[in-house]
């Protein structure tokens, strides 16, 4: 008698990610999580992009779109299955072929401050050096602290910090990414919205995949680790961005925080500041949106219609707060 052939297992599922050690412990994270949902391995393709090769400014370089590109290129190449993306990374507009099937829960958005000798922001040397790549960092920085010598820096997390002990009074980094990397100890400061607002979708991680896969078991495994609030929130904040016609490294913030209740309510602050520092529009709104219960019981039900009854509200509140600055004269304040 023939003994039974065994089942031969899938082939690991390919989870593009940038070569930093940022990138990977945030995407080994994500990795983990589709390996959970799917019961399939894992294993991590790695992928240089223009934006890893060059030292050069963010802006120079045309925008954080350049960390972007070449994982999309190796996902429509079939190099991976999935690309993880920082989401603060990705341009607003799609690239066909492609979707944002899921993003995770989203860990703190906020900006912070890591300065020599535990220091504050308000407590900071008069004329001391500030570092940061992001002009909207630097925006900010000028209108709370004018007397501030900005200066435009690029590296990993660990080569900004060592710059707080070599040249530089602080540097501005985002929260999450430390948090990521285990290195909260070094944050003297956290920005709160109200003195730094953060980029669109900063703390939230872009989980996407081929469109042509959305139907079926991977597009199914990668929704699964999808989380409601995150989606409802970075949607606002990228519909400023794109309304404004704005590229990822404008001075622009935006933040948006769902609050539970019945309905639940979404808030939106958004604004756009004067590279240097001297004029900033702000505004705050809110809508209501369905609970993250109402969303699960419609997913199941009628998931075709989740863009327009769920998605749509966050999408809209975005537009609304950018159509109000624009009125007001944003592309002049920003320079857009």
């Amino acid at each position: 008698m023939t003994a039974p052939t065994p089942a031969t297992r899938p082939a690991p599922l390919r989870i593009g990610t940038r070569g930093s050690d940022l990138a990977l412990t945030q995407t080994t994270t994500v990795a983990e999580a589709i390996g959970a949902a799917s019961g399939r391995d894992v294993e991590l393709v790695r992928i240089r992009t223009e934006g890893d090769r060059s030292s050069a400014s963010l802006s120079t370089l045309g925008g954080a779109g350049v960390f972007a590109a070449a994982l999309r290129e190796a996902l429509l190449a079939g190099e991976c299955d999935v690309a993880v993306h920082s989401l603060k990374d990705l341009p607003t507009v799609p690239t066909p072929g492609l979707t944002v099937a899921a993003l995770p829960h989203r860990a703190d958005a906020r900006d912070v401050l890591c300065a020599r000798d535990g220091r504050t922001l308000a407590d900071l040397p008069q004329g001391a050096r500030v570092g940061t790549g992001s002009p909207r960092r630097a925006a900010q920085l000028r209108r709370h602290r004018p007397d501030l010598e900005v200066l435009d820096i690029r590296g990993n997390v660990e080569t900004r910090l060592r710059r707080t002990e070599e040249d530089l009074h602080a540097v501005v980094l985002a929260r999450a990414g430390l948090t990521r990397l285990g290195l909260l100890g070094r944050v003297t400061e956290t920005l709160g919205p109200d003195i730094m607002l953060p980029a669109p979708g900063q703390g939230a991680l872009a989980v996407e995949c081929r469109t042509e896969d959305l139907d079926g078991p991977l597009g199914e495994s990668v929704r699964r680790i999808d989380h409601v609030p995150t989606r409802l929130a970075v949607l606002a904040e990228r519909a400023v961005l794109r309304t404004l016609e704005a590229g990822c490294t404008a001075p622009v913030g935006a933040y948006a925080t769902l609050h539970d209740g019945e309905p639940a309510r979404l808030e939106l602050r958004a604004g756009v500041f004067a590279p240097d520092g001297g004029e900033a529009l702000v505004r705050t709104a809110s809508t209501a949106v369905p609970t993250e219960a109402d969303v699960a019981a419609l997913a199941e039900e009628t998931p075709d219609a989740l863009d327009e009854q769920v998605w749509n509200h966050a999408v809209q509140l975005g537009e609304r707060v950018a159509e109000e600055m624009l009125a007001e004269g944003a592309a002049k304040v920003a320079g857009l």
